[in-house]
């Protein structure tokens, strides 16, 4: 099966996708490495969407089982419906804003305040990129089960969500 955890900025998706695909000893595919160049420092330039689409692709034709975290929103419908399960995590602003700090400092030394305007503003809409708006309707029209996890839970409670709603084949909490 193809999993996708997706949610705001600082939600947990890289770390919920991480633990699980260790769980399931299957690929992880960190969308961001698809979506920006490798540069120096890291998201600075993004990647033609031909290019990360066909390095996309690639990547989930290989695997048999694969875990992505990030947004598709926009990618197309080739690589959005990939997936067999689609996991949605909500965890409140402040939350998300604090582990961006924490995360931002230790990764660059420092925070950039324009970085953390725009997730602050997801639940509102921001008028560029992700909103909680764009994902909730991206997510009606999926074809597969919708797991939707909210508030602050542990990853390994949040792994055992997953692996529940896998083992049971289908998705409590759904969306739709």
């Amino acid at each position: 099966m193809k999993i996708l955890i997706l949610g705001a900025s600082g939600s947990g998706t890289t770390t919920l996708g991480r633990a699980l695909a260790q769980r399931l000893r299957c690929a992880h595919l960190d969308l961001d490495d698809y979506y920006w160049m490798p540069t120096s420092p890291p998201y600075q330039q993004k990647r033609d969407a031909p290019d990360r689409l066909q390095l996309l692709r690639r990547d989930l034709d290989a695997a048999s089982h694969a875990i992505a975290s990030g947004s598709l929103l926009g990618w197309g419908s080739e690589v959005e419906d990939a997936f067999g399960l689609i996991v949605f995590l909500g965890v409140p602003t402040g939350i998300r804003l604090e582990r961006l700090r924490q995360r931002e400092t230790a990764r660059f030394g420092r925070t950039n305040p324009e970085f953390l305007l725009w997730a602050s503003q997801y639940d509102d809409g921001p008028p560029e990129g992700r909103s909680l708006a764009k994902h909730l309707a991206w997510l009606a029209g999926r074809r597969c089960p919708v797991l939707r996890i909210d508030g602050e839970t542990s990853t390994e409670e949040r792994v055992q969500q997953v692996v529940s709603a896998m083992a049971s084949g289908d998705a409590s909490n759904r969306l739709h």
